[in-house]
């Protein structure tokens, strides 16, 4: 729990000490009252790991709007600074809770705040605001998930996998390389393509990418990305869905790859990494059926035998 205190000593025309506390388990602002008399006209705040400051002013009513605002201010800092502090997990039904409750989930196994990567792994994170970030050093949780060291894990509904990075193995420790490993670890239903997220992908245990190149990003809004991600779920742990920018000139080669050009988006194909083949579903438009379709007929071996057959008729 954050909490800012605010102490004031005031002349003896007012209550001579007010002690406001701050708190996110309390009402924002409650104010005890003693009554001790002074002519001292002095304004001490304390904040975490601050200590105290002290202002002194000539008139009470001053003093205390300086104070008020003050106290204000301060709720402020503190709400900002606990809204932004990875979530604790108490026991093990709260862990899973929040496993279930994203695409990705992280989780950092630590004994304590001075635990090897601890601060490392704040830092990292802060950068990656997008990404749910948990706290653990229960026991209880450690033992379901297999957790024997300090250990920063990340949970993956996509290809159903969990990646742990014991930090006791590794040689070295720092804010850029706990970056980089939840950056490439960020593997969600679907994955916008690029140089660092490929690097995920293709060391996940799913071989067989099913893309959609379309002519821009990300949107929440592109109905055919909607529907490529409500299709991702069903596929999971068998197929990993990529989002591919096609005006991206970094991923030009992508197009190159499937003989695509600028004009053909969007387009959905498929890539097996374990064949090293790929396929390009018929132009026309995208819907839930068609793309369903067209990943079946590679489960069920049917795209396969299509393109032996092709390969003997141009023998």
């Amino acid at each position: 729990m954050s909490e800012c205190v605010c102490v004031c000593l005031f002349s003896d025309t007012y209550p001579t000490h007010t002690h406001l506390r701050v708190s996110h388990t309390s009402p924002p602002i409650s104010m005890h009252r003693e009554h001790h008399m002074t002519s001292v006209r002095t304004l001490f705040i304390k904040r975490p790991a601050v200590g105290f400051l002290r202002l002194s002013v000539l008139a009470p009513s001053i003093m205390m709007k300086i104070l008020l605002l003050v106290c204000v201010l301060t709720a402020c800092v503190c709400a900002d600074h606990h809204d932004s502090a990875p979530l604790r997990l108490a026991d093990a039904a709260a862990a899973q809770a929040f496993i279930d409750s994203a695409d990705v989930a992280v989780i950092g196994f630590f004994q304590d705040e001075s635990a090897r990567g601890y601060s490392e792994f704040l830092d990292a994170v802060k950068q990656m605001q997008e990404l749910p970030v948990a706290l653990c050093s229960e026991k209880e949780v450690w033992a379901k998930y297999g957790i024997s060291s300090d250990t920063i894990s990340v949970f993956r509904k996509a290809d159903l996998h969990q990646e742990h990075l014991k930090l006791s193995e590794a040689k070295k420790v720092d804010s850029a390389g706990l970056l980089r490993f939840l950056i490439i670890n960020n593997i969600s239903y679907v994955t916008e393509y690029n140089q660092a997220s490929a690097v995920g992908i293709f060391q996940s245990s799913v071989k067989t990418h099913v893309l959609l190149v379309c002519a821009g990003g990300r949107s929440a809004s592109d109905q055919q990305q909607k529907l490529f991600r409500d299709l991702a779920v069903k596929y999971a742990g068998k197929m990993l869905f990529i989002l591919v920018n096609g005006a991206d000139k970094s991923n030009s080669r992508v197009l190159e790859y499937f003989s695509l050009k600028s004009a053909d988006l969007p387009r959905v194909g498929l890539y097996d990494v374990t064949l090293d083949q790929k396929w390009l579903m018929a132009s026309g438009e995208i819907t839930t059926e068609r793309v369903q379709n067209f990943c079946d007929s590679f489960l069920d071996g049917e795209l396969q035998k299509q393109r032996d057959a092709e390969d003997k008729t141009e023998l």
